[in-house]
């Protein structure tokens, strides 16, 4: 039953990953037609449209769970694929230690500049 769950969750944020970087993909790529997140005009990455999508707390939050959403995709699949490859189980219980321990440390550095960044962005 609880692998059951995390499979659920792997799934739930496959579909989160394929939204928001759709979302990135038309903010990114498509900006020539649709310059909707182009306030200032020109390119998506000239620096004046970079500042003004920065300054929007909704980027911060929208990046923070692609973060969380990617991580969590990335590593249990990483995992699933380790997992049948016939660990034992003192590996497996490792493999758990690592892969939680590594994801909330790259959460929270993401997280981190992602904030930074948006604070500096707000003093700009």
């Amino acid at each position: 039953m609880r692998e059951t769950r995390y499979w659920t969750w792997h799934i739930f944020a496959g579909i989160i990953i394929l939204v928001l970087l759709g979302i990135h993909m038309i903010t990114m790529h498509l900006d020539t037609i649709l310059g909707w997140f182009n306030p200032v005009g020109g390119g998506a990455v000239d620096w004046d449209n970079l500042l003004a999508r920065a300054k929007l707390t909704i980027y911060a939050v929208l990046y923070v769970v692609l973060l969380a959403a990617a991580l969590y995709h990335g590593l249990y699949g990483l995992r699933t694929i380790l997992f049948e490859l016939g660990l034992r189980c003192g590996q497996q219980k490792f493999v758990n230690v690592l892969f939680v321990a590594l994801g909330i440390c790259l959460f929270a550095l993401g997280t981190w500049v992602t904030i930074k960044f948006n604070i500096i962005a707000q003093l700009a």
